[in-house]
């Protein structure tokens, strides 16, 4: 039975590994166990058996809007849901938050879209978001797509007022 829970500093070790094993197949950007240790509040597991198998991150840019980053689950235990469960328990810590909405950044928006994200325009995205964007290798080449899954009604309402406007 999966457990998802709050990451440890403990943990750290394992999810340098899960996360860079899927930064070398250029799916998730870099991050040290430095870095990790840093933002570790940020940070949910899922363990099967005990041992780690996913993970993600809820980070925050305002009391408005959060990012889901860091989202990975092995492939070795992949088609089970977990990476379902991990997204669905991030947005309802967004949701305790009181958010207004998740965006997320991803070569698979069909997995987000599933989950009820929308794709976006990079541009509707907070410019916090590019000072890790510099950092990335594609940064010129960018193949990701944006996705954002909207906790407020009202800020769904705003966006689509927004993009009405910007087709004008």
């Amino acid at each position: 039975m999966a457990v998802i829970r709050k990451a440890k500093l403990s943990d750290v070790p394992r999810l340098v590994k899960i996360i860079n094993d899927f930064s070398k197949r250029r799916l998730l950007l870099p991050r040290t166990a430095s870095d990790l240790c840093e933002r570790i509040r940020e940070m949910t597991v899922v363990e099967e058996e005990g041992t780690i198998v996913g993970c993600g991150a809820l980070h925050f840019y305002s009391t408005e809007i959060a990012e889901i980053r860091s989202l990975a689950v092995l492939p070795t235990t992949q088609g089970k849901g977990l990476g379902r469960k991990l997204t669905e328990y991030l947005l309802e810590e967004a949701a305790q938050q009181e958010l207004k909405r998740v965006f997320a950044l991803t070569l698979v928006p069909e997995y987000f879209a599933r989950l009820g994200f929308a794709e976006v325009g990079m541009e509707t995205l907070p410019m916090k978001v590019w000072r890790d964007c510099i950092h990335c290798e594609k940064y010129f080449q960018c193949d990701e797509k944006a996705v954002v899954y909207f906790l407020d009604e009202d800020a769904r309402l705003e966006a689509d007022n927004h993009e009405a406007v910007v087709e004008a």
